[in-house]
């Protein structure tokens, strides 16, 4: 019989900036990707948002989630199939975390964050469907006649003519 080698990897994932209004969506997603291949999620975090080095399948910016999970080595091909076959995923990289020490994977843990700001979100969904702002016409308030630009016409010369004068060189000798 063959032995089973379960590993500790890392899973970067980048979906497109669209998909993080739905961000439960996303976690669900990643999820049941890594639970089809038998793997148990040992941490999970939002990494970031941001700007792409280059445009993916017409995506300017990305989410990118962290993931540190244990699995039987066998199985990470089918994780890497799994996300290449994605509708939702544009890229993703799974790697061996051995090196990675205890404490950094149990800090990498925020799945507490991510459920109390996907609470947030849902709220705040909420609130903007129930407060949706009402459409009032109204009619253009009438113009203020505007003040005669002549009046302030002679005071912008004024400083000019007085420096054109202490410009104008002095005629006579030094001597």
């Amino acid at each position: 019989m063959s032995e089973v080698r379960h590993g500790i990897y890392e899973g970067m994932f980048l979906f497109p900036q669209s998909a993080a209004a739905d961000l439960r969506g996303v976690i669900d997603h990643v999820n049941s990707i890594l639970d089809r291949a038998g793997a148990e999620v040992v941490a999970m975090q939002k990494w970031d948002e941001r700007r792409l080095a280059y445009d993916i399948a017409s995506n300017k910016r990305g989410l990118y989630i962290l993931t540190y999970f244990k699995s039987d080595r066998s199985r990470i091909p089918s994780i890497e199939r799994d996300c290449n076959l994605s509708e939702l995923i544009l890229r993703a990289m799974v790697l061996r975390a051995e090196h990675v020490p205890t404490e950094e994977i149990e800090a990498a843990d925020q799945r507490a964050t991510l459920e109390d700001e996907i609470k947030l979100r849902e709220t705040q969904a909420a609130e903007a469907t129930t407060a949706a702002p009402t459409v009032t016409a109204t009619a253009p308030a009438a113009k203020a006649p505007a003040e005669a630009p002549a009046a302030e016409a002679p005071a912008e010369e004024a400083p000019a003519e007085a420096a054109a004068e202490t410009a104008a060189p002095e005629t006579g000798d030094a001597g």
